[in-house]
C-alpha cells in the first residue's frame, strides 16, 4: 500500500500495476460474507455448500468487489477516487487457494484512467474487469468544458422545442 498518491501526468497507458497475492483464507472468505451482509450458506457453511454442488464454501461477490477497489487504490494512492467498476466473475475463489491480481493502464483521458484487469487463482480466471479512476492533478476545465458544452446544447433543444 502507498501512502502517497500518484499524479495523472505520472500515469501512461501501459503501465503494469504491481501483482498482488491474496491468500483466501476460511477466515477471510466468512468474515468477508459476514461483514458485507451476505448471509447465503455456501459463504460459510462448508456441508451446506457440498449440499448445493460446491466442494467447500466460497467468496462472494462482494468480497471481490472489494478486493479489486483494494488492488487499484493500494498502486494509485490514497487521494485516488474510483469513478466505476465493472467486473465479471468466472472461477470460484475456494479457501486455500491464492488469488492473483494483475493490471494495466489500458486508457487515459479527460482526467480519467481506466485499468484493466485480472484475478486469477488454481482454476483460472475468477475476476475480469475495470476499473475507472481519477488521481489528485487531472487535467483542469476539460471535464468542466464538457459539461458546459453539454448544458447548452441541452438549453439549445429546450428554446427550440418552446418556440414551436
Amino acid at each position: 500500500m502507498t501512502t502517497s498518491s500518484l499524479r495523472y501526468d505520472d500515469v501512461n497507458v501501459g503501465d503494469q500495476l504491481p501483482e498482488l497475492d491474496i491468500p483466501l483464507t476460511r477466515t477471510l472468505i466468512v468474515s468477508t460474507a459476514i461483514a458485507s451482509r451476505d448471509y447465503q450458506d455456501v459463504h460459510h457453511d462448508p456441508g451446506l455448500a457440498q449440499d448445493r454442488g460446491s466442494p467447500d464454501i466460497f467468496m462472494n461477490i462482494l468480497t471481490t468487489n472489494g478486493l479489486v477497489g483494494r488492488y487499484v487504490t493500494d498502486w494509485a494512492g490514497p487521494n485516488a477516487l474510483l469513478k466505476a467498476v465493472r467486473i465479471r466473475l468466472g472461477a470460484p475463489n475456494y479457501p486455500g487457494d491464492t488469488m492473483k491480481i494483475t493490471g494495466a493502464v489500458t486508457r487515459k483521458e479527460g482526467g480519467e484512467i481506466e485499468i484493466g484487469l485480472t484475478g486469477s487463482n488454481r482454476l483460472g480466471d475468477h475476476v475480469v474487469g475495470t476499473v475507472v479512476l481519477t488521481l489528485p492533478d487531472a487535467p483542469v476545465g476539460k471535464p468542466a468544458e464538457k459539461a458546459k458544452s453539454k448544458a447548452k446544447k441541452k438549453d439549445k433543444k429546450s428554446k427550440k422545442k418552446g418556440k414551436k
